[in-house]
């Protein structure tokens, strides 16, 4: 086969391959079609925690271990430490208490132990305003099972715990943080 022959074989091969997908092309992209969808979310409102009252000791003798009652109202300086969270009506959530293991004067010179027994919180989604045992339920502070929120949203947590001082402890105002960290958990 001469070059001219071998030219006109390959247009020709060209111009049919071509021609084919000129034709079949459209066939193949006609049995397309679209549908539109949407992506949605419903944000929640945020989360809110306070601490109103804090757990207090009130006066405290050296040697003389003492303990305040989840349930005790603040009377005479004693009362349970109180926390609020407020959120979006019954959701759970998830909190964690970072409790001390000390409490110190403020300039750091001496501290006293302070520790958490397992029964020394109590929740209740009703909110309540004062610490008691209607309708609350006991919790252990170190391991605070999921919460539900309230139907209004909100739930009150109240904090009991012991202080240890030793018989020649420092005279003075002792403190330490407590901090309750909460957060919705996605169910």
């Amino acid at each position: 086969m001469n070059r001219n022959s071998r030219m006109k074989l390959v247009s020709g091969l060209l111009l049919s391959f071509l021609a084919a997908v000129v034709i079949l092309g459209p066939a193949a992209v006609s049995a397309q079609d679209v549908a539109v969808g949407q992506a949605t979310a419903t944000v929640l409102t945020a989360l809110t925690v306070t601490a109103p009252q804090d757990l207090q000791f009130g006066d405290v003798l050296q040697g003389v271990p003492t303990s305040v009652d989840k349930t005790t109202d603040l009377a005479g300086g004693v009362g349970a430490g109180i926390f609020r969270i407020a959120g979006s009506a019954s959701n759970e959530v998830s909190a964690y208490m970072q409790l001390p293991d000390y409490i110190s004067l403020a300039d750091g010179s001496d501290r006293m132990v302070i520790s958490f027994s397992a029964t020394d919180g109590n929740y209740n989604d009703a909110a309540a305003a004062a610490p008691s045992t209607a309708g609350a339920t006991s919790f252990d502070p170190h391991n605070i099972p999921t919460l539900t929120l309230s139907a209004a949203g909100d739930m009150a947590l109240f904090l009991g715990g012991s202080v240890f001082p030793t018989v020649d402890q420092t005279a003075g105002a002792y403190s330490g943080d407590i901090v309750l960290t909460v957060a919705y958990n996605g169910n």
